[in-house]
């Protein structure tokens, strides 16, 4: 078997919000298939977006998607001209700036110390 490509899927309430909010984040739209599923691209990255319905809905429970940056103001530029709240972290393996999607899924920026 060989891989050929491989995505994230987040369960979502609403499509059309979440399909602008990553969108805004500079994901690009590589397939969609009307409220029932879309794919959207970064750079390393290709995430599913998946309508769920309440049974099945848990928010972001067990996952989070890293975003590598080299300019953190220009991150937090982004997230405030989006009213998206954030908070920041610095450790030792670099800095970080935390927020979420609009169901809750845990996102992040890092500036990698390595």
């Amino acid at each position: 078997m060989a891989i050929k490509e491989s995505n994230v899927t987040i369960m979502v309430k609403d499509m059309g919000s979440s399909v602008s909010f990553y969108q805004s984040l500079g994901f690009e739209m590589k397939n969609r298939w009307g409220n029932h599923y879309a794919q959207l691209s970064a750079p390393g990255i290709v995430i599913g977006l998946h309508p769920a319905d309440e049974a099945m809905y848990a928010g972001s429970g067990n996952v989070s998607l890293g975003f590598t940056s080299d300019d953190l103001e220009k991150e937090k530029e982004l997230l405030n001209k989006l009213s998206i709240g954030f908070e920041e972290r610095n450790e030792e393996g670099g800095q970080f700036i935390h927020f979420n999607d609009p169901d809750g899924t845990a996102l992040y920026f890092i500036k990698p110390k390595w």
